[in-house]
Protein backbone atom coordinates (compact mmCIF):
# COMPACT_ATOMS: atom_id res chain seq x y z
CA UNK A 1 0.00 0.00 0.00
CA UNK A 2 1.68 3.22 -1.46
CA UNK A 3 1.63 6.49 0.57
CA UNK A 4 3.91 9.84 0.48
CA UNK A 5 4.37 9.31 4.08
CA UNK A 6 5.71 6.75 6.63
CA UNK A 7 2.96 4.02 7.11
CA UNK A 8 1.34 1.75 9.99
CA UNK A 9 -0.73 -0.77 7.58
CA UNK A 10 -3.84 -2.57 9.49
CA UNK A 11 -6.97 -4.64 8.55
CA UNK A 12 -10.57 -3.42 9.29
CA UNK A 13 -12.32 -6.43 11.07
CA UNK A 14 -15.49 -4.85 12.35
CA UNK A 15 -17.11 -1.45 12.42
CA UNK A 16 -19.31 -0.14 14.69
CA UNK A 17 -21.33 3.79 14.32
CA UNK A 18 -24.64 5.44 16.08
CA UNK A 19 -25.15 8.75 14.93
CA UNK A 20 -28.20 11.73 13.56
CA UNK A 21 -30.06 9.22 11.23
CA UNK A 22 -27.86 6.29 11.23
CA UNK A 23 -29.26 3.72 13.30
CA UNK A 24 -26.05 1.06 13.38
CA UNK A 25 -23.44 0.44 10.61
CA UNK A 26 -25.86 -2.35 8.66
CA UNK A 27 -28.27 0.42 7.77
CA UNK A 28 -26.12 3.29 7.80
CA UNK A 29 -23.32 2.15 5.28
CA UNK A 30 -25.65 2.16 2.70
CA UNK A 31 -26.61 5.23 3.42
CA UNK A 32 -22.61 6.75 3.87
CA UNK A 33 -22.41 4.97 0.32
CA UNK A 34 -24.70 7.11 -1.32
CA UNK A 35 -26.81 4.43 -2.33
CA UNK A 36 -29.90 5.42 0.03
CA UNK A 37 -30.88 8.85 0.83
CA UNK A 38 -30.07 10.00 4.67
CA UNK A 39 -33.39 10.51 6.75
CA UNK A 40 -31.73 12.58 9.40
CA UNK A 41 -33.33 12.17 12.90
CA UNK A 42 -31.83 12.91 16.59
CA UNK A 43 -29.04 10.19 17.50
CA UNK A 44 -31.28 7.20 19.42
CA UNK A 45 -29.33 5.44 22.39
CA UNK A 46 -30.31 2.21 23.38
CA UNK A 47 -29.41 0.68 26.66
CA UNK A 48 -26.21 -1.16 27.06
CA UNK A 49 -27.38 -4.85 27.23
CA UNK A 50 -23.96 -5.87 28.68
CA UNK A 51 -24.15 -4.34 31.53
CA UNK A 52 -25.92 -5.28 34.65
CA UNK A 53 -28.76 -2.90 35.60
CA UNK A 54 -27.86 -1.23 38.42
CA UNK A 55 -24.29 -0.40 36.28
CA UNK A 56 -26.85 0.50 33.47
CA UNK A 57 -28.29 3.21 36.01
CA UNK A 58 -25.31 4.60 36.87
CA UNK A 59 -23.60 4.77 33.66
CA UNK A 60 -23.76 8.17 31.37
CA UNK A 61 -24.97 8.60 28.06
CA UNK A 62 -21.17 8.42 26.72
CA UNK A 63 -21.12 4.98 28.08
CA UNK A 64 -24.09 3.80 26.61
CA UNK A 65 -23.30 5.31 23.12
CA UNK A 66 -19.56 3.66 23.44
CA UNK A 67 -20.98 0.78 24.10
CA UNK A 68 -23.31 0.83 21.43
CA UNK A 69 -20.47 1.40 18.47
CA UNK A 70 -18.15 -1.12 20.02
CA UNK A 71 -21.25 -4.18 20.44
CA UNK A 72 -21.55 -3.68 16.62
CA UNK A 73 -18.02 -3.63 15.37
CA UNK A 74 -16.79 -7.02 18.02
CA UNK A 75 -19.96 -8.50 16.77
CA UNK A 76 -19.08 -8.34 13.00
CA UNK A 77 -15.48 -8.64 13.92
CA UNK A 78 -16.39 -12.31 15.84
CA UNK A 79 -13.54 -11.00 18.11
CA UNK A 80 -13.61 -11.65 21.75
CA UNK A 81 -14.31 -8.51 23.90
CA UNK A 82 -12.52 -10.02 26.85
CA UNK A 83 -9.42 -10.07 25.17
CA UNK A 84 -9.26 -7.36 22.88
CA UNK A 85 -7.27 -4.06 24.01
CA UNK A 86 -8.85 -0.96 23.51
CA UNK A 87 -8.59 3.06 22.66
CA UNK A 88 -11.27 4.92 23.60
CA UNK A 89 -11.21 8.04 22.23
CA UNK A 90 -13.20 11.71 23.05
CA UNK A 91 -12.99 15.30 22.70
CA UNK A 92 -15.58 15.96 25.87
CA UNK A 93 -16.54 12.03 27.25
CA UNK A 94 -19.46 12.57 29.83
CA UNK A 95 -20.88 16.21 29.02
CA UNK A 96 -23.60 15.87 30.89
CA UNK A 97 -22.09 14.61 33.84
CA UNK A 98 -19.44 17.91 33.41
CA UNK A 99 -21.99 20.15 33.88
CA UNK A 100 -23.74 18.52 36.62
CA UNK A 101 -20.36 18.51 38.27
CA UNK A 102 -20.00 22.37 37.61
CA UNK A 103 -23.53 23.00 38.93
CA UNK A 104 -22.68 21.19 42.10
CA UNK A 105 -19.00 22.82 42.70
CA UNK A 106 -21.31 26.18 42.33
CA UNK A 107 -23.34 25.73 45.30
CA UNK A 108 -22.27 26.88 48.51
CA UNK A 109 -21.85 23.43 49.89
CA UNK A 110 -19.98 21.88 47.36
CA UNK A 111 -21.10 18.62 47.38
CA UNK A 112 -20.74 16.08 44.68
CA UNK A 113 -21.65 12.54 44.49
CA UNK A 114 -20.10 9.67 44.34
CA UNK A 115 -21.91 8.51 41.25
CA UNK A 116 -20.92 11.69 39.91
CA UNK A 117 -16.79 11.79 40.53
CA UNK A 118 -16.93 8.13 39.01
CA UNK A 119 -17.82 9.07 35.93
CA UNK A 120 -16.14 12.32 36.14
CA UNK A 121 -12.79 10.70 34.76
CA UNK A 122 -12.17 10.56 31.07
CA UNK A 123 -11.93 6.81 31.28
CA UNK A 124 -14.99 6.34 32.47
CA UNK A 125 -16.33 4.14 29.15
CA UNK A 126 -13.07 2.43 29.26
CA UNK A 127 -13.67 1.39 32.79
CA UNK A 128 -17.23 0.46 32.28
CA UNK A 129 -16.45 -1.68 29.25
CA UNK A 130 -13.87 -3.80 30.25
CA UNK A 131 -15.49 -4.74 33.58
CA UNK A 132 -18.28 -5.40 31.57
CA UNK A 133 -16.61 -7.63 28.99
CA UNK A 134 -14.38 -9.18 31.92
CA UNK A 135 -11.12 -8.04 30.21
CA UNK A 136 -7.68 -7.25 31.73
CA UNK A 137 -6.40 -6.09 28.63
CA UNK A 138 -4.95 -2.90 27.68
CA UNK A 139 -6.81 0.17 27.29
CA UNK A 140 -6.15 3.85 26.41
CA UNK A 141 -8.96 6.96 27.00
CA UNK A 142 -7.62 10.17 25.46
CA UNK A 143 -8.93 13.22 24.07
CA UNK A 144 -7.49 16.10 21.37
CA UNK A 145 -10.09 18.60 20.88
CA UNK A 146 -10.94 17.98 17.42
CA UNK A 147 -8.44 15.81 16.41
CA UNK A 148 -9.75 13.50 18.56
CA UNK A 149 -10.99 10.57 16.34
CA UNK A 150 -7.46 10.98 14.19
CA UNK A 151 -5.77 10.75 17.66
CA UNK A 152 -7.54 7.45 18.75
CA UNK A 153 -7.10 5.91 14.91
CA UNK A 154 -3.19 6.50 15.20
CA UNK A 155 -2.95 4.98 18.81
CA UNK A 156 -5.05 2.07 17.90
CA UNK A 157 -3.04 1.31 14.46
CA UNK A 158 0.25 2.19 16.47
CA UNK A 159 -0.93 -0.62 19.03
CA UNK A 160 -1.77 -2.72 16.39
CA UNK A 161 1.76 -3.19 14.83
CA UNK A 162 3.54 -2.31 17.90
CA UNK A 163 2.05 -5.66 19.60
CA UNK A 164 0.63 -7.76 16.75
CA UNK A 165 -2.60 -8.07 18.31
CA UNK A 166 -5.65 -6.58 17.40
CA UNK A 167 -7.46 -3.49 19.09
CA UNK A 168 -10.88 -2.04 19.69
CA UNK A 169 -10.99 1.57 18.99
CA UNK A 170 -14.22 4.10 20.35
CA UNK A 171 -14.76 7.16 19.44
CA UNK A 172 -17.66 8.87 21.09
CA UNK A 173 -18.88 12.47 21.42
CA UNK A 174 -21.80 13.91 23.18
CA UNK A 175 -23.46 17.78 23.11
CA UNK A 176 -23.20 19.94 26.37
CA UNK A 177 -26.21 20.46 28.49
CA UNK A 178 -26.61 24.77 28.65
CA UNK A 179 -24.98 26.75 28.58
CA UNK A 180 -21.25 25.14 27.93
CA UNK A 181 -23.10 24.21 24.87
CA UNK A 182 -23.14 27.23 23.86
CA UNK A 183 -19.10 27.55 24.37
CA UNK A 184 -19.02 24.25 22.97
CA UNK A 185 -21.38 23.71 20.27
CA UNK A 186 -22.08 20.05 19.40
CA UNK A 187 -25.35 19.32 17.18
CA UNK A 188 -26.07 15.53 18.32
CA UNK A 189 -24.01 12.65 19.79
CA UNK A 190 -21.77 10.53 17.29
CA UNK A 191 -19.69 7.18 17.69
CA UNK A 192 -18.28 4.79 15.72
CA UNK A 193 -15.99 2.02 16.19
CA UNK A 194 -13.80 0.27 14.74
CA UNK A 195 -11.87 -3.75 15.14
CA UNK A 196 -8.29 -3.12 14.03
CA UNK A 197 -6.00 -6.39 13.41
CA UNK A 198 -2.69 -7.00 11.73
CA UNK A 199 -2.38 -6.55 8.11
CA UNK A 200 -2.50 -9.74 6.96
CA UNK A 201 -5.15 -11.00 9.53
CA UNK A 202 -7.95 -13.34 7.88
CA UNK A 203 -11.39 -12.07 6.71
CA UNK A 204 -10.78 -8.38 6.47
CA UNK A 205 -13.65 -5.91 5.62
CA UNK A 206 -10.76 -2.98 3.80
CA UNK A 207 -7.07 -2.36 5.04
CA UNK A 208 -6.04 0.87 5.62
CA UNK A 209 -2.42 3.02 5.50
CA UNK A 210 -2.30 5.50 8.37
CA UNK A 211 0.60 8.21 8.73
CA UNK A 212 0.87 11.51 9.72
CA UNK A 213 1.75 14.49 7.13
CA UNK A 214 2.16 18.65 7.76
CA UNK A 215 -0.96 20.15 6.55
CA UNK A 216 -0.92 21.30 2.88
CA UNK A 217 -4.38 22.07 2.09
CA UNK A 218 -8.33 21.95 3.80
CA UNK A 219 -9.44 18.13 5.13
CA UNK A 220 -11.20 16.05 3.29
CA UNK A 221 -14.93 17.06 3.58
CA UNK A 222 -18.14 14.08 3.83
CA UNK A 223 -19.55 13.61 0.53
CA UNK A 224 -22.53 11.48 0.64
CA UNK A 225 -24.72 14.54 2.47
CA UNK A 226 -24.63 17.98 2.80
CA UNK A 227 -26.12 17.08 5.82
CA UNK A 228 -22.81 14.62 6.54
CA UNK A 229 -20.35 17.85 6.04
CA UNK A 230 -22.28 19.72 9.04
CA UNK A 231 -21.67 16.35 11.63
CA UNK A 232 -17.79 16.29 10.16
CA UNK A 233 -17.58 20.05 11.14
CA UNK A 234 -19.22 19.71 14.15
CA UNK A 235 -18.52 16.80 15.69
CA UNK A 236 -15.21 15.70 16.79
CA UNK A 237 -16.07 12.14 17.05
CA UNK A 238 -17.34 12.71 13.07
CA UNK A 239 -14.90 13.84 11.75
CA UNK A 240 -14.20 10.50 10.57
CA UNK A 241 -17.12 10.00 8.54
CA UNK A 242 -14.75 10.53 4.90
CA UNK A 243 -12.97 7.18 6.52
CA UNK A 244 -16.95 5.38 7.10
CA UNK A 245 -17.87 6.53 3.30
CA UNK A 246 -15.12 4.70 2.09
CA UNK A 247 -15.71 1.72 3.81
CA UNK A 248 -19.37 1.87 2.96
CA UNK A 249 -18.31 2.09 -0.58
CA UNK A 250 -15.74 -0.42 -0.54
CA UNK A 251 -15.34 -0.12 -4.20
CA UNK A 252 -12.09 1.06 -5.55
CA UNK A 253 -8.30 2.45 -3.11
CA UNK A 254 -8.68 5.83 -2.07
CA UNK A 255 -6.60 8.01 -0.42
CA UNK A 256 -7.90 9.95 2.56
CA UNK A 257 -7.11 13.41 4.64
CA UNK A 258 -8.45 13.76 7.74
CA UNK A 259 -8.11 16.20 10.79
CA UNK A 260 -5.76 15.84 13.32
CA UNK A 261 -3.87 18.19 15.07
CA UNK A 262 -2.80 22.01 14.29
CA UNK A 263 -0.54 21.89 11.27
CA UNK A 264 -0.79 17.90 11.06
CA UNK A 265 -3.19 16.15 8.87
CA UNK A 266 -3.54 12.27 9.10
CA UNK A 267 -3.30 10.83 5.30
CA UNK A 268 -5.17 6.97 5.39
CA UNK A 269 -4.86 4.80 2.08
CA UNK A 270 -7.82 2.82 2.18
CA UNK A 271 -7.79 -0.47 0.06
CA UNK A 272 -10.71 -2.99 -0.46
CA UNK A 273 -10.08 -6.37 0.81
CA UNK A 274 -9.67 -8.11 -2.07
CA UNK A 275 -7.07 -5.30 -3.45
CA UNK A 276 -3.49 -6.00 -3.73
CA UNK A 277 -1.06 -5.03 -1.11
Amino acid sequence: MSMDVPTLEVSVLGIGLLGPGLADWATGAPVLAGAQPWQQGPTAIPPPARLPPTERRRAGAVVKLAFAVAEQAVTQAGADASSLATVFASSGADTANCHALCEALAQPERIVSPTRFTNSVHNAAAGYWHIAAASRAASTSLAAFDGSFSAGLLEAAAQVVSTGQPVLLVAADLPYPQPLQAARPLPDAFGVALVLAPAGAAGPLARLGIGIRPRAAAPMTAGASDGFEALRRDIPAARGLPLLEALASGAAPCALTLDYLDGLDLAVAVAPAGAAR
